[in-house]
């Protein structure tokens, strides 16, 4: 299977999942309409997708690292559709964030095994990470459609046809996973990259997308409540403004791919966090339709730098790239939802605007800690011959994690 399809099947299906991240906030104005819940009792139905998946994902993480577990990309996929499906019909609360949380673990459970997977198909260019990320955006800003269409028309009991596009990833994953098996057992382009893990710069890594992740589930969880007490109270100007805010992202994901193409990721990710501090003031603080602006300006900027940190995470770490993209795709985003609470309760003793505005500061820290980050030297590649049916490969040593060390070649 030719590299492009490969990897624009691999971003559908990051479309497909990603949908159930994006759904949880989409869900959060009906939940408040339905079921009376205070933005508190909403918060902690977000902390609840992203506590596990806080911790699972960098569990799954270490597994890839250590046995190819291309079976978690069908799989994941069905569990995350499946917990979403489920949390409108769950009436108790506690339900519901059980329903909710199982969604979370499939989420986590498929990121780190795709990355690795993406980063195989893609032959570690830039711009195919950038394409696989774009899938997730997408995923994301069809979210708030997909849910209002569904769960608008007829309320919660609506929410087990949400399932649908988990059927579709899983089996857009099908292909892509018998070309890549097919080439493993000929060794085609199989590769070892003899790198040094660089902990410190990995560390200080996961600190910025750690503030990067508080700012952007934040945002997700309140920008359709905030939007539509902004706008006069219309539901649709809630939708619009989380759909904006997830569209953003795939824009932002793209133009990451292309600026690191032409300058380093550093420089790239440096410049897109200090700009976006600025846009998230005046998602606070400028009045009327030109919040939608400042929501588009923000939603690109926190994701120019998303495809580029997972591919920094993974050169800091060569000899851990399932670790590293459990942490960076999972880790440290998932931090974010525990933010979340917080901002809902603050927002109770105050007001929405009040709890916002910390968020300006998070992209400001980001942007400090990258200042302080190299950009890795990537050494050369060594070929090997993989082993026909070889399926474990311990602390990394096996074709199938070096493959993730692909050389990057730009599409």
């Amino acid at each position: 299977m030719r590299r492009k399809t490969s990897i624009t099947l691999l971003s559908v299906g990051h479309a497909c999942v990603d949908i159930y991240q994006g759904a949880v906030a989409s869900l959060v104005p009906f939940f408040v309409a339905e079921r009376a819940y205070s933005y508190a009792a909403v918060s902690g139905i977000v902390l609840a997708a992203s506590l596990l998946s806080s911790v699972v994902q960098p569990v799954f993480g270490v597994l890839t690292d250590r046995w190819t577990m291309p079976w978690l990309l069908p799989v994941s996929t069905l569990l995350g559709g499946l917990g979403i499906a489920l949390s409108g019909v769950g009436g108790p609360y506690a339900l519901t964030l059980v329903f909710v949380a199982v969604s979370g673990v499939g989420v986590a459970a498929y990121h780190p095994e795709s990355a690795r997977v993406a980063r195989i198909a893609g032959r570690g260019s830039h711009g195919g990470m950038g394409w696989f990320s774009v899938g997730g955006n997408l995923g994301f800003a069809a979210a708030p459609l997909m849910v209002a269409a569904v769960v608008a028309t007829g309320g919660l009991r609506l929410t087990p046809l949400l399932v649908l596009p988990a059927l579709v990833g899983a089996v857009l994953c099908l292909p892509v996973l018998r070309a890549l098996e097919q080439q493993q057992s000929a060794g085609a382009g199989a590769a070892v990259w003899a790198g040094v893990d660089d902990r410190a710069s990995f560390v200080k890594l996961s600190l910025a997308v750690v503030c990067r992740s508080i700012v952007f589930v934040g945002l997700s969880t309140f920008i359709s409540l905030y939007a539509k007490e902004r706008m006069g109270g219309s539901t649709a100007a809630g939708t619009a403004a989380l759909f904006v805010l997830y569209l953003g992202g795939a824009v932002g994901s793209v133009l990451g791919g292309a600026l690191a193409d032409r300058w380093d990721r550093i420089t790239v990710a440096r410049w897109s966090y200090l700009l976006t501090a600025g846009s998230v003031a005046g998602v606070v603080f400028v009045p009327g339709p030109a919040l939608y602006l400042c929501v588009a300006l923000t939603s690109a900027g926190l994701y120019v730098p998303f495809s580029l940190q997972v591919t920094l995470g993974q050169d800091y770490l060569p000899s851990r790239v399932g670790t590293a993209s459990g942490i960076t795709l999972g880790l440290t985003v998932s931090i974010g939802g525990l933010a979340s609470p917080l901002i809902g309760s603050l927002a109770d003793a105050t007001s929405l605007q009040a709890a916002l505005s910390p968020l300006i500061l998070m992209p400001a820290l980001s942007w400090l800690l990258f200042r302080t980050l190299p950009e890795p030297v990537v050494p050369q590649p060594e070929p090997i011959v993989p082993q026909p049916g070889a399926t474990a490969h311990p602390k990394g040593d096996d074709t199938d994690a070096t493959l993730s060390h692909a050389r990057p070649d730009h599409d």
